[in-house]
């Protein structure tokens, strides 16, 4: 691996930084001067400036303003726009921006005032009925200072019978779903690492944990057999979009919080899978590029070497091996 990190460190601050920190182990000095950059140069420096004064990006919550629900952007497969609001702040956050340069903007007291989901115009820091939605909106309230504490007890309440979470809840569903369980856990992870958490939310976690866990973190409970093709599709960004390699980068994070020494075994079979998609010349290629509008690309296209699937795929082989 040591061949390709001239190769990462050639990139952009919200990707940089993560390689000096957490594949080089630089000092906090290094990595948090990469970090800094990030507000003003690269990718977050773009999407900053693409704000609008409301508070808001492209005019919505969860899609821009004027989206035709009913249109060709809407048919499916078509993917959908990834340029409104919870878009540019998961980007935002996920890069390592820091949150004070929002929070001078007013931006959480801003969307507050001036954005609404478009389910049911329900309040934004509010959240609506969608777990995913939910999940990103805790963590984006948690980083901006909103007060979201009703949704991470939403979660709490919303748990399936088999440990999980499903966004088609609504429509009926009892059965988890792997993304929906995923992104889930992701809002609770950062709930309990902001505030220590509550008995009934870390027993949430815990029980969503244990729900992909016992499926290996891809396989069907019943047969065994992986539950889609998708479980070994890598593509950045992420989205809502499960694999095997974003699940695997949660438990890395969550082991960081929990302070295990040893990553749990039942997740051997999908590191495998991980390991299987390295390429003879140490980078993890990109799957595909998730279709829908957005402001810029951010990584390559579908069959070119992908610095940011090589950082989570090298980070977590690294985590898994050193347990």
């Amino acid at each position: 691996m040591t061949s390709r990190i001239p190769w990462l460190l050639d990139s952009d601050p919200a990707l940089r930084w993560q390689v000096e920190r957490d594949l080089l182990h630089e000092p906090a000095r290094v990595w948090q001067a990469t970090r800094a950059r990030i507000a003003t140069e690269g990718f977050g420096a773009r999407l900053l400036a693409l704000q609008d004064p409301d508070g808001r990006w492209a005019g919505g919550a969860f899609f821009p303003a004027g989206f035709d629900f009913h249109g060709p952007e809407a048919a499916e497969g078509a993917g959908q726009p990834w340029t409104a609001t919870t878009w540019a702040l998961n980007s935002l956050r996920e890069w390592g921006m820091d949150p004070t340069v929002l929070r001078e903007r007013r931006t959480a007291e801003l969307l507050e005032r001036n954005c609404r989901w478009e389910y049911d115009d329900l309040p934004y820091w509010g959240g609506e009925v969608d777990c995913c939605i939910n999940a990103w909106t805790v963590q984006n309230g948690l980083w901006l200072g909103a007060d979201v504490s009703g949704i991470v007890d939403w979660f709490v309440e919303h748990r399936l019978p088999d440990g999980g979470w499903n966004c088609e809840w609504v429509e009926g569903s009892t059965r988890s779903s792997f993304h929906s369980t995923l992104n889930s856990l992701k809002g609770l992870l950062d709930h309990e690492v902001a505030t220590g958490g509550t008995d009934a939310t870390r027993a949430a976690r815990r029980g969503g944990e244990e729900y992909l866990l016992e499926r290996g973190l891809f396989r069907r409970l019943s047969t065994g057999e992986p539950v889609a093709p998708w479980v070994n599709r890598f593509s950045y960004p992420f989205r809502w979009f499960y694999s095997v390699l974003n699940a695997a980068d949660y438990f890395r994070r969550a082991s960081l919080l929990d302070g295990t020494g040893r990553p749990d075994p039942r997740m051997a079979d999908a590191i495998e899978l991980i390991r299987a998609e390295r390429q003879p010349d140490g980078t993890w290629l990109q799957a595909r590029r998730h279709p829908g509008r957005v402001w810029f690309e951010v990584d390559v296209p579908a069959g070119e070497p992908s610095k940011w699937l090589t950082l989570y795929a090298t980070r977590v082989l690294d985590w898994w091996d050193a347990g």
